[in-house]
């Protein structure tokens, strides 16, 4: 079986510079492929039109959307997350809404340590001093302004024990530190103390963020929870930016609440010129490039592809709007 048409709305997230991956591997897989670079919301029914498939990162498919687009069956997510979607309203049409499921797990989870390993160990910042100069003045033959750490020792608390957060916790538990899991489901055979968040928030020394975002984890980060951490800790989100109340957050940087954070993701992407954090103290922000290592870029890409393969032969793989085979027939 091969779908009529298959549209995908923003192909230039997969892909920052044109040749590094191709888009037209799908091209067996329908009897036409439209490839949009991006779409603008008012852009995407127009995008969409009679195409039975849409393959997207994070173009938002609203109700009003699939309203417009009656011949939409299938809906492919080039991503872990999908909350760009009415999965309720695209489920009640029939139509499943697929996910990449795990493609990131170890992109994110190394993004993470290298965070870490900033943070502790310094390597950017004693680089940039011995390119100043600073070694060359030295008294001693070590030279050391910066205080860095050792991991071993420290606790690291988890927030969601989802595929990331297993593997972080698996690296965590390398270098020796304690590990601290806060999850809303309780995971069967979890070598590690699961806990309260509210616990997690007051003994954590790192504290990393791998939960979805929903409406128990918006603005999870917040007021209350900084005020429970303590003031040489360290925060890291690679989850989701909605999980922060940014206002927040800068205002416990700025007042040594909270002795750095490391954001790989915001609220409003692209970042904001007025976002809060922009400026905020020993606060560094990278541009949501925990998913984009080529290698991972590609697992998504076959996952994808397997995922429509799936569908198209009568069995959807990694179905996140509980949409069964029958349904879609």
């Amino acid at each position: 079986m091969r779908a009529d048409r298959i549209v995908i709305l923003d192909w230039d997230t997969m892909a920052f510079h044109r040749d590094e991956l191709n888009a037209r591997r799908f091209a067996s897989l329908a009897a036409h492929v439209d490839i949009y670079p991006q779409t603008k919301p008012e852009e995407t029914a127009e995008h969409i039109g009679d195409a039975d498939v849409v393959i997207c990162n994070k173009v938002l498919i609203t109700k009003e959307v699939l309203d417009a687009c009656p011949n939409v069956k299938y809906i492919g997510i080039l991503a872990t997350g999908y909350n760009n979607v009415d999965t309720a309203a695209a489920a009640a049409r029939g139509i499943p809404v697929c996910n990449a499921g795990s493609y990131s797990t170890d992109a994110v989870a190394q993004l993470v340590f290298a965070y870490i390993f900033d943070y502790f160990q310094r390597v950017a910042l004693y680089a940039m001093e011995v390119r100043l100069g600073g070694w060359e003045k030295s008294p001693t033959f070590s030279y050391f302004p910066y205080p860095t750490g050792e991991l071993r020792g420290k606790t690291l608390g988890i927030i969601g024990y989802g595929n990331i957060g297993k593997q972080v916790a698996k690296i965590a538990d390398a270098f020796g530190m304690s590990v601290l899991i806060a999850t809303r489901t309780l995971p069967e055979n979890c070598p590690y103390p699961v806990v309260t968040a509210e616990e997690v928030f007051r003994r954590a020394d790192v504290l990393t963020l791998h939960c979805p975002l929903t409406e128990q984890t918006q603005g999870l980060i917040c007021k209350r929870s900084l005020a429970l951490m303590k003031e040489s800790a360290i925060l890291i989100n690679t989850s989701r930016g909605g999980t922060v109340v940014e206002q927040d957050l800068a205002d416990a940087l700025n007042h040594d609440m909270l002795a750095a954070a490391y954001l790989d993701v915001l609220e409003k992407e692209p970042m904001s010129a007025d976002t809060p954090l922009k400026n905020a103290k020993n606060c560094t922000i990278t541009p949501h490039i925990g998913w984009t290592p080529l290698d991972t870029r590609k697992r998504l890409l076959d996952i994808t592809e397997d995922n429509l393969r799936g569908w198209l032969g009568g069995n959807p793989q990694h179905v996140v709007n509980g949409v069964t085979a029958a349904q879609t027939e």
